[in-house]
């Protein structure tokens, strides 16, 4: 049951939208998680500051998981999470991404 949110500094088209959420789509396997219960929020265009300083190009990807992963995994996962934005010209830097694993996560009227 994950959820990757992605705040982006740069405007994206619907088919960079597509592209982003697909490549998300298929790197949280990476978390042995399946595509088909992933959930994907994009904000484009969104003010990001990094050391005092506005930043046009970066991103703050969130990525919340029911249950946990490895830290290898997450390693791997960080990767490739930059890997995907690099493709949007985002430099690795300007990059950043967090990970909550959760404990309680309601579904579908009721919770696994």
């Amino acid at each position: 049951m994950p959820f990757i949110d992605c705040k982006i500094t740069k405007r994206l088209s619907d088919e960079q939208k597509e592209k982003l959420k697909s490549g998300l789509g298929r790197a949280v396997s990476i978390l042995h998680k399946p595509e088909s219960y992933l959930m994907v929020g994009i904000a484009d265009g969104y003010d990001l500051y990094f050391a005092g300083q506005k930043l046009q190009s970066g991103a703050y990807v969130e990525i919340s998981l029911f249950g946990s992963a490895s830290p290898a995994d997450y390693e791997r996962m960080t990767a490739e999470v930059c890997k995907i934005l690099s493709s949007f010209s985002v430099p690795a830097d300007k990059i950043y991404v967090t990970y909550h694993p959760v404990k309680d996560w309601g579904w579908n009227g009721s919770n696994f």
